[in-house]
């Protein structure tokens, strides 16, 4: 019984290592009005994005909303792909884990007042 137990513990454990690998990052990086990525294309997963803050001369913030839904109803937006901290001047921080599936969503910064970019998920 304590074998089984074992065992079982032990592909838990690999099983949850694996789901954990399969987290990519995207570094997307502000500077004063804008993004200096103006389009990204992804595959479907799991996504880490660490928002830089290049001389903006502010904090900056980002926020990710499927491209259907209106971008100015927060209620639209992405919760997890908000920064856990408001980016300081010279900083990066990053957001949660968001998970995309096949799509075109907008993203954009409300604090640096950026346009909004296209980000296709294939």
């Amino acid at each position: 019984m304590k074998k089984l137990i074992t065992a079982i513990t032990f592909i838990f454990a690999i099983t949850l290592s694996t789901n954990a690998q399969q987290v990519k990052t995207v570094s997307l990086e502000q500077t004063k009005g804008e993004f200096t990525q103006k389009q990204v294309t992804l595959s479907e997963g799991s996504y880490v994005f660490n928002i830089s803050n290049n001389n903006v001369g502010t904090d900056v913030g980002f926020v990710l909303v499927p491209a259907d839904k209106d971008a100015a109803n927060p209620e639209n937006h992405i919760k997890e792909a908000y920064v856990t901290k408001v980016v300081a001047e010279g900083k990066t921080e990053s957001t949660k884990t968001v998970n995309l599936k096949k799509g075109t969503y907008n993203y954009f910064c409300p604090l640096n007042k950026t346009p909004q970019y296209t980000l296709v998920v294939k």
